[in-house]
């Protein structure tokens, strides 16, 4: 007999079945997800990895019905592991902050599922309502601040939308002297071509850095950078808008094909968060023990 699994603790995905003229379930989800094989979803049927809305297994055989609940896990044949490995700062009821290593995507995303650092640290505490309050790149290595419990989790979401917590971040770039530091850096980033890098357009104003400068070594600077908004690659772009993309930046200022090279990870590090906890009123200092070499 096929036990079915908790959507919750394996961090099911979820789809709500359009409207169509499909004779099963098998069907409809072959057709809407065309880059899965049949086959493929026929062993998650198989093995229960197919539910229903109350989290029970459910057979590919079962009629279809547009506006259906269905809870699926998503997996990646061979996953290939990531080596390296993430630190656990602090962990309570409410909070979890971890140390994430350059390479380790945050959650579930293309070829990475089982690698990530969401599934580690659900696996580590045991904890499958652990869910990031933010993002940082997959390149970035740095703090990343988990909400532990679901019954508190909306007082802390609220922090970052009302720019309530403080985000440090340092990067290693090429010296800059053509800048008065500190400097403002603001400007419209919209996604571009390919889809997951980010551009400046003309326009009004949807991102806001601010950065320093805190050493000086020849060619090489390691910058203060504190982002204002949180728009996807917003350090990255602003520093190469500035004439200066963070070193071994594999998207900045251009694109380069090429696979992780773990011996020249992106020279930028999410290095401290502040804020008042929301529950308790205390202030909340949280620092990376990771360090970025020249």
């Amino acid at each position: 007999m096929t036990t079915p699994f908790d959507p919750a603790r394996q961090q099911a995905s979820t789809v709500c079945l359009p409207p169509g003229n499909w004779a099963t379930v098998l069907d409809c989800l072959c057709d809407h997800f065309k880059a899965i094989g049949r086959e493929q979803w026929l062993d998650r049927f198989a093995r229960g990895r197919v539910l229903d809305a109350q989290g029970q297994a459910v057979a590919a055989t079962l009629a279809y019905r547009p506006g259906m609940r269905l809870h699926y896990f998503r997996e990646v044949a061979n996953e290939k592991p990531i080596p390296v490995q993430e630190t656990i700062l602090h962990a309570d009821e409410h909070l979890v902050v971890a140390d994430k290593p350059h390479f380790l995507p945050v959650t579930p995303t293309g070829e990475y599922v089982e690698q990530t650092l969401l599934r580690r640290l659900i696996r580590r505490l045991d904890n499958p309502h652990l869910v990031p309050l933010h993002r940082i790149d997959r390149h970035t290595a740095g703090l990343v601040l988990f909400s532990a419990n679901p019954e508190t989790r909306g007082a802390y979401q609220r922090l970052f939308p009302q720019r309530r917590i403080d985000k440090r971040y340092q990067a290693i770039a090429a010296a800059m002297a053509q800048h008065e530091f500190p400097l403002v850096h603001r400007s419209r980033l919209v996604h571009g071509e390919p889809f997951f890098r980010m551009h400046e357009v003309p326009g009004s104003e949807n991102s806001e850095t601010h950065a320093c400068v805190l050493e000086k070594n020849g060619d090489l600077w390691r910058y203060g950078l504190s982002p204002v908004t949180g728009k996807t690659h917003q350090l990255r772009v602003h520093m190469a808008a500035l004439g200066a993309g963070i070193c071994n930046d594999p998207f900045y200022p251009h694109l380069v094909d090429e696979q992780d090279d773990y011996a020249r990870p992106l020279k930028l590090l999410a290095q401290s968060l502040r804020f008042t906890d929301p529950l308790s009123g205390e202030e909340r200092y949280f620092e990376s023990r990771l360090t970025l070499q020249w």
